[in-house]
Parts: structure tokens; C-alpha cells; sequence
């Protein structure tokens, strides 16, 4: 059974308390399931005791995440752009292909004994060369009237002893048929002179004169009924001539309906570029319509290379689990990852607004007035008697540190300030310098492009009927301001008609003089701005001296503007 798993996202342009925020909290998480199990701590509520917590990443991680990550030697989350259900999330079930030379018999024996409508018809390599189904075998058995079938199909002679539960008495039972067809010898001698050809396979009983009439025509094989002796005379001719002897313990017409059993599954198969199949990346929504109008009984799923992973069927579908997310540092739909719709969101830890993400039933939310979202994984260690690892530590101390500027945006508070210096400490960092590192590392543009530093730091808002988004840029010097803000004008226009936005915003700020240059795109943007900031607009750039903050000293007052 597959492992349960619980996605921790941050938002889809993630910063560094997004990426450090889902690790820290998928570790957390862990650690209490951990603990639930061998210290019979009471968590209710908080953690599901069955579930792993995996942190997952939307987004491309910047240049100053990189940065963190590397220096405290922890793996970047994987990247999922979509949470809508895959054919991954599926309880995909499992069976061992077959070779194509495997007989209709043993196919038969197989899916009996397995439970299986269906079986994957695979080479040594596990590649995938087509499907075998009841209904195949089935029209096997009532349709065939082809006596040249064994030699169509290649039909090895173990196959034909396998059907028959027959002995091989003269010849190599690991040859295979390619020529004549199957004859019942039930007439006399002078009729059958007109209907045995050389190479023919020659069902008889155990009258010698038949047996050895059919020898001396050069038939394949014969093939004696009812286990009935068979002497050395004929077993010597047969060999002499080439012709191959089996012994059946069934009767004639028993023998008859049992040796199409022998035909090999490669025959009746659907070959491969004849199926439907599947990737486990696939999306329920895309496949759910192909399944229903197609009504296959099973569907198989395969990988880019070929090879067979498991079948699915329609049942498959129903009531299939969605994806279970947390969601940390943001609670808007516009800024969450692909899909949130079809998933279930069942918790929200975050230090923004109370936005637009809806859920179908209660979730635990955490929302605090604080400048990040570490320090509320902080204090969830601390409520929760977790001890914090070194590399954590220095995850979530880094994660303030950004969001809060070095304690210098106005958004930073006291317990975010005690936290970092708490997390530094057991980190064994310096504040002034991990954060001078950090910020260094992620103001280097000269070898992005303009659309990945634009939207290394971007996020949409909505409000009323006026959809806009804000990208933030930080540097280290007022030069460098000036430089990236006469880089990036031309581009903010793009940007907006690139996303379909109303408006669009660019905030270069300088951490160091907590100076902020404001470049814009819009019909009504100049206007809204001036009346939202006052000062006037020159060169298309208004500077706005002690701005720093996005969240609380840009978005909040330019929503008044927007909603009078």
C-alpha cells in the first residue's frame, strides 16, 4: 500500500522563507509522527500518525534561497508544478508481464490465478509489447478455424506438449512449427492421400498402418491419442524421416480443442502501438474521458521508455484521494501552486492577510502578525518539545533575516527579532553576517535575465474588478538601484501584457538606505500611485524613501487607493 503522503508548499514564486518555512515544517511534522509512535505523545489535532510530510517547491528557488540552502547543506524541495490527482496517486496495480511466446494456456492458468482480465505481454528487458485479455483468448477458442494456425503463429512444440499434457517420444520438444497444418486422421488410407501434405501435424490413434502411412508422406509430426504404445519400428521410422512423435493421454477430439491452446499469446496480443496506456505523471482530469469513452477493462501504465509499471482500470478512479497540502507563507488562490482546487488543503500556516484559498471542510489555520512565516515554525518546535537541528536552525534564522531585512522592515517584531537571535545561536551563525551573505548573494543580476529577476520575487493580488502584481528586487547600494531600475523599465510593460494584468509594479529597494524605486506599467497606474504616495512621478520612477516592505508598507495602502 502506497505511503500517505502530506505536500508542504510554499507560494509559487517562493523566497527564502517559503522554501525554508515547507523544509522546516515537513521536518517538524516528522519528528512528531516520530515521536507519537515511540513516545506515545498526545498530538491530536496537529499531525496525522499515518502520513509522511514531504515539502514540495512551485517555483524556481532565487538566487539567495540558493544560496542558504547550500551553505547549511540541505537538499532543495522537489519541484511540482500541479496538485491535481495523477494516475501516481493511484493504488496502480501490479503484475509481472508475460514473454510473447507463452501459450494461450498458461495465459489462461495465469490470470485465474491472479485475479486478471488482463496481462502485459513484455520483453527481457520489461519493455512493453502488447496486451493479452480474456476476450482475446476467448475468440481464440470460438473463432479459429484456421488449421494452418500453429505453423501462422510459430508455435514452439513445448507449447503443443504443455496443451495436450503430452510426452515427446521422438524429437526436439524446444523446435517450433513453421509449416503444414492440422489434420485429424479418422478416414481410410486412399482418402487421406487427397488432404495429408509434407510437414503436416497428424492427430491418430493407435493403428500402425495410419501412423505409418503419414511417416512416409513426411508429415512434421504425429501426434497418438489415448496414450496408446507407439513401437520401436515407428519411433525409428519417424526419426529416419524427420517427424516428430507425441504421446497424448486425450482422446482425438479432446486433442483437437486443446492444441489452439498452444498458439502463443503473441498472436491474438493488441500490439503496442495499438493500446491505450498511460504515464504516472498524467492528470486524472485528462485520462478520466479517454477511460469512459474508450470502456477498456484495464488500461496500462507505462514510462517514457516503454516499460510496463502496473495496469489501472475505471474503478480505479472512484473515490480516489486527493492530494493533501499545507499550505505556509500564503493563503491567496492567485499565489498558490497549480491545481489547489482539486486538492485538500488541511492546514495554513502563514503572516500575510487572510486571502482566498477556500477548503471543503475545517482546516487548522495559524495566522500571526508576525514579519515570517520561520518564526511561527519556530515557535510550533518550541510549543511542540521538538529540538531544532543545526542545518533547521539555520534555515529558519535565514528565513527571518530575509523576510524581516535584519530586523529592518516594518514588518519585523520583537518575537521575530528573539527567534532569529535564538536560531543563530544554535546554528552557530552570526546574524550580521549570514545576512550580509545572503543579501549579497541574491542582489547579483548581472547574469539574470530580466524575466528571471523580475519574477524571482512576484506576486498577484486582485482587488475589486483590478488585477495587478508586484515584483520586489533587493540591492545592496544605491548604484545598484539606479542600475537595475534603468535595466528593468522596459520590462515591466512586458510583464503586463505577458500575464494579462491591469497593472503592474516594480519595487527596487535597497536594503542598506531602505530606499525603494517604483516602476510601473498601466493605464491608471501613474495616477493611483501619486494619490497613494504622493510626490510626483519623474522619468517613470517614483522613489519612495523608507518603503521596504511589499506587504506592509506597499499592498496595504495601495488597496485603499483601488477599493474608494
Amino acid at each position: 500500500m502506497k505511503k500517505k503522503e502530506i505536500l508542504i508548499f510554499g507560494h509559487r514564486n517562493p523566497d527564502t522563507d517559503s522554501i525554508c518555512s515547507a523544509i522546516a515544517c515537513a521536518y517538524l511534522k516528522n519528528q512528531m509522527v516520530k515521536m507519537a509512535k515511540e513516545h506515545q505523545v498526545d498530538y491530536f489535532g496537529k499531525i496525522d500518525t499515518d502520513a509522511v510530510y514531504v515539502p514540495k517547491r512551485a517555483g524556481v528557488i532565487n538566487p539567495e534561497t540558493d544560496y542558504v540552502l547550500k551553505r547549511f547543506g540541505v537538499n532543495p524541495p522537489a519541484y511540482l508544478q500541479d496538485v491535481r490527482k495523477q494516475v501516481a496517486d493511484i493504488n496502480v496495480r501490479k503484475l509481472d508481464g508475460i514473454p510473447r511466446k507463452l501459450s494461450l494456456k498458461r495465459a489462461w492458468r495465469l490470470m485465474r490465478t491472479v485475479n486478471a482480465a488482463t496481462l502485459p505481454i513484455v520483453d527481457e528487458n520489461g519493455i512493453m509489447e502488447g496486451l493479452i485479455t480474456i476476450g482475446d483468448i476467448a475468440r481464440a477458442y470460438m473463432a479459429v478455424f484456421d488449421n494452418g494456425i500453429l505453423s501462422a503463429a510459430g508455435t514452439s512444440y513445448e507449447n503443443v506438449l504443455d496443451a495436450l499434457d503430452g510426452t515427446m517420444l521422438v524429437g526436439d520438444k524446444e523446435a517450433y512449427i513453421n509449416e503444414g497444418r492440422i489434420f485429424i486422421a479418422a478416414a481410410n488410407i486412399e482418402v487421406m492421400k487427397n488432404h495429408i501434405h509434407e510437414n503436416d501435424i497428424i492427430i491418430l490413434g493407435n493403428r500402425y498402418e495410419t501412423q505409418l502411412f503419414a511417416i512416409e508422406r513426411h508429415v512434421g509430426c504425429i501426434i497418438v491419442c489415448e496414450g496408446a504404445p507407439v513401437s520401436r519400428t515407428i519411433r525409428k521410422l519417424a526419426e529416419n524421416n524427420g517427424c516428430k512423435v507425441i504421446s497424448s493421454p486425450h482422446d482425438a477430439y479432446t486433442v483437437a480443442r486443446l492444441i489452439t491452446q498452444s498458439v502463443p499469446v503473441d498472436y491474438f496480443m493488441t500490439k503496442t502501438e495499438n493500446i491505450v496506456s498511460f504515464r504516472k505523471k498524467d492528470y486524472i482530469d485528462d485520462i478520466k474521458g479517454i477511460m469512459t469513452k474508450l470502456r477498456h477493462r484495464d488500461f496500462p501504465i507505462i514510462t517514457k521508455d516503454q516499460k510496463f509499471v502496473g495496469m489501472i482500470s475505471r474503478r480505479s478512479l472512484l473515490d480516489m484521494p486527493a492530494k493533501r497540502i499545507i499550505l505556509v507563507d500564503h493563503n491567496e488562490m492567485d499565489q498558490a501552486v497549480a491545481g489547489l482546487f482539486d486538492a485538500e488543503v488541511v492546514e495554513i500556516i502563514d503572516h500575510h492577510k487572510l486571502g482566498t484559498v477556500e477548503t471543503i471542510k475545517p482546516v487548522n489555520v495559524r495566522n500571526q502578525p508576525v514579519g515570517c512565516t520561520a518564526t511561527i515554525i519556530y515557535q510550533m518546535f518550541i510549543e511542540n518539545g521538538v529540538d531544532i537541528p543545526g542545518d533547521i536552525a539555520g534555515l529558519l534564522c535565514s528565513a527571518i533575516l530575509s523576510d524581516t531585512l535584519l530586523f529592518r522592515s516594518p514588518t519585523c517584531t520583537q518575537t521575530d527579532e528573539d527567534a532569529a537571535r535564538a536560531l543563530a545561536a544554535i546554528a552557530g551563525v552570526d546574524p550580521q553576517e549570514l545576512a550580509d551573505s545572503m543579501f549579497k548573494a541574491g542582489s547579483n543580476l548581472d547574469a539574470k535575465t530580466e524575466e528571471e529577476i523580475f519574477y524571482q520575487d512576484y506576486k498577484k493580488f486582485v482587488s475589486g474588478n483590478t488585477n495587478f502584481g508586484v515584483s520586489q528586487v533587493l540591492v545592496m547600494s544605491a548604484d545598484e538601484r539606479k542600475k537595475v531600475s534603468k535595466r528593468m523599465a522596459s520590462y515591466v510593460e512586458k510583464a503586463r501584457e505577458d500575464k494579462g494584468q491591469n497593472m503592474m509594479f516594480l519595487l527596487v529597494t535597497n536594503i542598506v538606505d531602505e530606499t525603494t524605486e517604483l516602476l510601473f506599467s498601466g493605464d491608471k497606474a501613474k495616477e493611483i500611485i501619486e494619490e497613494t504616495f504622493g510626490g510626483s512621478v519623474s522619468n517613470g520612477v517614483l522613489l519612495l524613501p523608507g518603503v521596504v516592505s511589499r506587504k506592509k508598507q506597499f499592498i496595504p495602502p495601495l488597496m485603499t487607493t483601488l477599493q474608494q
